[in-house]
């Protein structure tokens, strides 16, 4: 809708956005959020996967204060497709009225990023922009907030409500940075707001900061530091399955690799609460190496490992071997951290989850699984006892 009388459009800046750790004034003249700060997009080589998934915005939501009964926004988006597969749904934005879901939409238009998973190849299609519209908020003072979608990246263009609009000073909260693989980033959820670090964010009654990458939960250098940076509260990391999926490296350099992203952190971080999360079970790298690679049947994707059990006693990872490994440094490291901790991600999901719940393409859970994980991650990381739970007279500090 254009503006007309009686809507107010409110510039879009970075007092409205919680969640990302950049924003950036597009050519179209846009708001683009970003979960990696432009020091490390720098950093990417070129990967494609990475910048594509760091401008997804898991976990990014506009928040505001406002008697408005009708909230438009504009956006651009940029959506994934692959050649040969039915398109996925188109993501979801959630509407949260003082903390509680209250409303669902999805947006029009956009551009398409059409992938070829044979060669990798990719070409885009333009589009326009879209609106996403909720209707009927009740029309008292309230904090609305606007979960954006994970699958998507979104140029914010425009904001217009039927009331005036005030920024919510962050605080009050403590702030959780998380960083893990798609599955934190949300795939396969029904939602950014319904993926399982949301909901154990809420839980937990914590400010998250999503910082998951699909893909490339690789213990880069880049992604450390961007953890190292980020004022927070408490930090997780999930180590594992992407270095398995990639084949990315061998025993010998896996463990290095971990306590040097852990030496990286705790330099910015030297006593803030520190979880490592090792992977959830995925029955089809258990004990089977990498790489992963999708397979389209009938029109579905599903992940099969390639490699060859025999190799693992070359130093090849498996599921089991990173969740040992892990497990061992974090034992090793506590007697000097007293502040890390370890959370093996079979606590999380296992095989009577994976029985009753199987991941949908092998790889990732669905809806469920991550409703069920983010309260198993809420009750043993948050609860008492927990390495996050609030110890009494803590203070929050302001969310990016």
């Amino acid at each position: 809708m254009d503006d007309s009388p009686g809507w107010i459009t409110t510039p879009l800046t970075d007092a409205l956005v919680r969640g990302a750790l950049d924003l950036e004034r597009t050519a179209r003249g846009g708001l683009l959020p970003h979960r990696l700060p432009a020091r490390a997009r720098a950093q990417f080589g070129g990967d494609e996967q990475v910048a594509q998934a760091e401008a997804q915005p898991s976990g990014v939501r506009l928040v505001f204060r406002t008697r408005a009964t009708a909230v438009e926004l504009a956006v651009l988006r940029t959506v994934v497709a692959y050649r040969g597969v039915p398109p996925r749904p188109d993501g979801a934005y959630d509407l949260h009225v003082d903390g509680e879901p209250a409303g669902r939409a999805t947006a029009s238009g956009g551009d398409v990023l059409m992938v070829d998973l044979g060669d990798g190849s990719q070409e885009t299609f333009p589009g326009r922009i879209g609106t996403v519209r909720f209707d009927g908020l009740p029309g008292r003072e309230k904090t609305v907030e606007i979960w954006l979608p994970y699958t998507e990246v979104t140029e914010l263009m425009a904001l217009r409500t039927d009331a005036p609009v005030t920024a919510v000073e962050p605080g009050g909260r403590r702030v959780w940075l998380h960083h893990g693989s798609s599955i934190s980033q949300g795939s396969a959820a029904d939602s950014s707001a319904t993926a399982w670090p949301a909901l154990a964010a809420a839980a937990g009654r914590v400010e998250l900061v999503n910082l998951s990458l699909s893909g490339s939960a690789l213990l880069d250098p880049f992604t450390a530091r961007a953890l190292r940076d980020t004022p927070a509260d408490l930090i997780s990391v999930k180590i594992g399955i992407n270095l398995v999926n990639l084949d990315l490296m061998r025993l010998r350099a896996f463990g290095p690799a971990v306590h040097g992203f852990l030496d990286t952190i705790r330099e910015g971080h030297p006593t803030t609460p520190l979880l490592v999360v090792s992977p959830l079970l995925c029955p089809a790298q258990e004990t089977t190496p990498g790489p992963a690679a999708p397979d389209l049947k009938d029109g579905k994707v599903e992940f099969t490992a390639l490699g060859d059990p025999s190799e693992v006693a070359l130093g090849k990872l498996t599921l089991r071997v990173v969740r040992e490994k892990l497990a061992r440094i974090v034992e090793e490291r506590a007697s000097e951290d007293p502040e890390l901790s370890y959370l093996d991600g079979l606590t999380l999901y296992g095989e009577a989850d994976s029985a009753e719940l199987p991941l949908p393409d092998r790889l990732h859970p669905g809806p469920a699984a991550h409703r069920r994980m983010g309260e198993r991650f809420a009750a043993l990381a948050f609860g008492p006892g927990g390495p996050f739970a609030a110890p009494s007279g803590s203070a929050a500090r302001p969310a990016p």
